[in-house]
């Protein structure tokens, strides 16, 4: 039985399986680039444009998995609320732990406007 496939092959003209090849790889091409390439593009695009929108009061959720407010937001790095600390038992305060900005995974709750502009009537 594969005698008469290589004797079938050996018989197809060269320039047809020549460009059945090419066809072929430039369908692969656009496959590969609509399943992944574009969604992960996709991706990263949103990632970067909520990094940037990070302000105060946000909950995140880090790459590290934890998850805190923020407390301040820096060129390169995010100040995270992550929990309370007692000291005494009289008073508590925030602990506070620094991130880079690209470790936010996620935020879970976007924190309402701080600054509303006054209408004066």
């Amino acid at each position: 039985m594969f005698d008469i496939i290589s004797v079938a092959h050996a018989e197809a003209p060269a320039g047809g399986a020549a460009m059945g090849n090419i066809i072929f790889m430039v369908l692969l091409f656009a496959i590969f680039y609509f399943l992944l390439i574009r969604p992960q593009q996709k991706q990263q695009k949103a990632h970067k444009e909520m990094v940037e929108n990070l302000k105060r009061g946000d909950s995140v959720v880090t790459n590290g998995g934890l998850m805190g407010k923020i407390h301040k937001v820096e060129e390169d790095n995010v100040t995270l609320e992550i929990g309370e600390v007692e000291v005494g038992n009289k008073s508590f305060r925030p602990m506070r732990v620094k991130f880079k900005r690209n470790s936010v995974a996620s935020v879970t709750v976007k924190s309402e406007a701080t600054e509303k502009p006054e209408e004066k009537e």
